[in-house]
């Protein structure tokens, strides 16, 4: 499977100059000597100047060299971690586990996830996030794969509120609505890796439009983050395995604390809204 950040290298490579262009080929073909490669080194290798390799970097997202050389070793130590036998992150999983040990571990797994949860929640920025959907115009939510099923459900929450919101499979006709959103919009995205490129790319357009950018990712420090407005992370603990379905369970309790949270803030509102739709709900059902 290809690195994400090479996936994203190779995103922006269109937009790249033919010098930095060769800079990012090098950097591509010898991804896993970077955390031993110094500035200057890199320059020498690609055969380019060292503000040639700087405008590289900057052009994926990152502001400086040292930033993306931590970033590669971050993203080579996950791969080589998705390598090992581990089939759930936060799961420890042993060869002589019995069926009937199942179900106690996965209960235990989730409450020790919330409580982390919980731990690294801020409170400030949850009013923050709450008053910005309050005011926008219109939310757009972005998201792919395990990710799309959080998205999905804050989507129908937001719309049972009355909220003017929309979620789009194709990644494609997200970037078309991120690209055409204001200042008066919120732009939200889901990625429990932080590094999945259209979902970086769909909110860092987003941004770029002028919309109020909400993250909610698993890694505080990963690649989207630094294109969130408000930033929620689900955890501060930095393992990544590829099969994360404990992710899931995170990310919609944090849905269902925005749910609740638009709800208080103006029940008449909201509560109003819950009416209509569960009237055109019961209404269908008897047709």
């Amino acid at each position: 499977m290809k690195s994400e950040l090479i996936l994203l290298m190779e995103t922006r490579y269109g937009d790249m100059r033919a010098s930095e262009q060769k800079a990012a080929d090098y950097v591509i073909q010898h991804f896993d000597e970077m955390p031993q490669m110094t500035l200057g080194g890199l320059a020498k290798k690609c055969n380019v100047s060292q503000p040639t390799v700087l405008r590289m970097i900057r052009a994926v997202g990152f502001t400086g060299f040292k930033e993306f050389r931590y970033a590669v070793i971050t993203e080579l130590a996950r791969t080589e971690k998705e390598m090992q036998i581990a089939p759930l992150y936060g799961y420890s999983f042993k060869k002589e586990d019995h069926l009937e040990d199942i179900p106690g571990k996965i209960v235990t797994t989730t409450a020790k996830m919330m409580e982390e949860n919980l731990k690294n929640f801020s409170m400030k920025t949850y009013r923050s996030v709450i008053e910005a959907l309050q005011r926008a115009r219109m939310i757009d939510i972005y998201s792919v794969e395990n990710s799309n099923v959080t998205a999905r459900d804050l989507l129908t929450k937001l719309l049972y509120l009355g909220l003017d919101c929309r979620y789009m499979d194709d990644v494609y006709h997200q970037r078309i609505c991120a690209g055409n959103l204001t200042d008066q919009d919120v732009a939200i995205g889901i990625s429990y890796s932080g590094c999945s490129v259209d979902t970086v790319e769909n909110i860092r357009m987003a941004k770029k439009s002028g919309a109020t950018t909400i993250v909610i990712t698993n890694f505080k420090d990963s690649l989207i983050s630094r294109y969130a407005d408000f930033l929620i992370c689900t955890s501060q603990e930095q393992i990544f395995y590829g099969d994360a379905i404990f992710s899931r369970t995170t990310q919609l309790v944090l849905v269902d604390m925005i749910y609740m949270g638009l709800l208080v803030s103006d029940d008449s509102r909201y509560e109003k809204s819950l009416d209509r739709s569960s009237k055109m709900v019961k209404d269908k059902a008897s047709v």
